[in-house]
Order: structure tokens, then sequence, then C-alpha cells
């Protein structure tokens, strides 16, 4: 990696050098193009080195953008250093048709795809038949904890609401601790408190967990009780968009399922 950092700095000040003067220019070493990132020489030379050095976010991510690095190098490089992955919002609408025809696939499994603040993205047709359809709710309401704690009919269907409203608020409060500054995020806490005593009350108490595998029963007005098994998967091509698959427990919880969507 060190060597790939110290060639593409060659190359960024071989560019600029290239500028200004149109003859050809050798590439240069690492120490005289570490001021294009806002490092000093002697820092860059003790990280060619292996030393234990100070690297702040702001110094490794500006020498990330010197370099041009992608993504993915830009990630590696952080890792190198000790620090978090980088903050970068994913493309989601990129990402929306090759997801649909994903979670369409998967059926009859109720798949549901999730962004990094629980909004909907797609979803398939067993969702839509079974749990509800997204495309009705309001745009800014389009979203898990809104759903879970202001839908009346998802609440009156579901066997043990409290157990999986407090499962689904445990997860979103982690997600909320780790983007604190994110304005969409409070805006739904500072919503669904106003419209919910439960979620007001619970989300005083503070709780915090990571997903945990767990099934469901809805009575269905139709096809009458279904027992899901819940998963959750994150994409590696795009990590923020949260996979959750609603699988059919018994060979009956799938031909219920199945009954509606031939329906």
């Amino acid at each position: 990696m060190l060597h790939a950092v110290q060639t593409r700095l060659g190359e960024a000040a071989s560019t600029s050098a290239h500028v200004a003067d149109r003859r050809a220019v050798p590439i240069l070493g690492s120490a005289e193009s570490a001021p294009l990132a806002g490092v000093s020489h002697t820092w860059y030379t003790w990280l060619e080195q292996g030393r234990k050095i100070v690297a702040s976010s702001q110094v490794v991510d500006a020498l990330a953008r010197a370099l041009r690095l992608d993504a993915v190098e830009h990630r590696h490089l952080r890792t190198l250093a000790g620090l978090s992955d980088p903050r970068v919002e994913p493309d989601v609408n990129d990402a929306i048709s090759r997801m649909q025809r994903l979670v369409d696939s998967m059926s009859p499994s109720l798949v549901v795809v999730h962004d990094s603040r629980f909004d909907f993205v797609v979803w398939n047709e067993a969702f839509r038949r079974i749990r509800t359809d997204p495309a009705e709710l309001a745009p800014d309401r389009r979203n898990l904890l809104w759903w879970m704690f202001t839908d009346e009919r998802n609440r009156a269907a579901m066997r043990e609401w409290e157990r999986a409203a407090r499962a689904v608020l445990s997860q979103f409060r982690a997600v909320v601790g780790r983007r604190p500054d994110d304005s969409r995020l409070a805006a739904i806490v500072a919503g669904v408190s106003e419209a919910s005593t439960e979620f007001r009350t619970w989300w005083s108490e503070y709780p915090v967990r990571d997903f945990r595998p767990a099934t469901i029963v809805i009575e269905h007005p139709e096809a009458g009780p279904i027992e899901l098994a819940l998963y959750q998967l994150r994409l590696v091509e795009n990590p923020d968009l949260l996979l959750v698959v609603q699988l059919p427990v018994t060979e009956a919880d799938r031909a219920r399922v199945a009954g509606q969507l031939d329906s």
C-alpha cells in the first residue's frame, strides 16, 4: 500500500509539473510530493519507514485526495492509520434496479432493503402483500421506525409487537450513536417521539443492541397466521444498504404467502 501511495504522490507531482512545463518530468519521490497532501517531508518519510506516528483523519483524508485514491484504497489507507472507515454516502439510486431484481427473485420470502437511516428503499411483492406497501406511506415517513411505531394495522397484525418494536428501536439507537450529527436521523427521532408514547418512553431508557435472530408471527386478515424467521445482511457492494429477509418458517407458512401472491 505504501508503495502505491508513493507512486500516486509521484504521479500527482509529475502531473502538476508537466502542466507548468511541457517537457518530460521524472517521477518525484514521496518526500518531494508530500506537500501536495499538506503533510511535511519528515512526516511522510516516517510513514514510509513504518514509524509510530499520530495520523489524524484530516491528514489521512487529505492524503487520499492528493493521491486520488478510490473508495477502497481510501478505506484501506485509513485502516493502516488505525482510523475508522470514511463516512461516504452511497449513491442509492444507482443500486435500486439491481436490488429490485434481487429481492424479487427471493419470493415468497418477504424481502425489503433499508438505507442507513432505516428508510425503505426497495421491497418485493410478498412484503407488500403480507406486511405493507411502503409506496403508500408519506415520503418523509417511508421509514421503518415511523411504520413500526405509528401504523396501527401493522401493530394489530403482530402477535408480539412490543418485543419487535423494542428490538428495532435498539438497533436504531446504535445507528444514531454512530452518527450524532445526522439531521435526518434527528428528525426521525423527534417526529416519532412526538407521535408515539412508547417510542418516547423506551428511547429515554437508552437501549442499544445489534440485530439478533428472531421469529415473528403475522396475523394476516386473509391468509391467517404466518410465522417468519428474520435475517439481516449487509451488501458488500453497498454496506449502508441493509437487506432484511422474512423467511416463512414452515411449508404451511410458505403456502399462505404464496396463496396471497397468486390471489
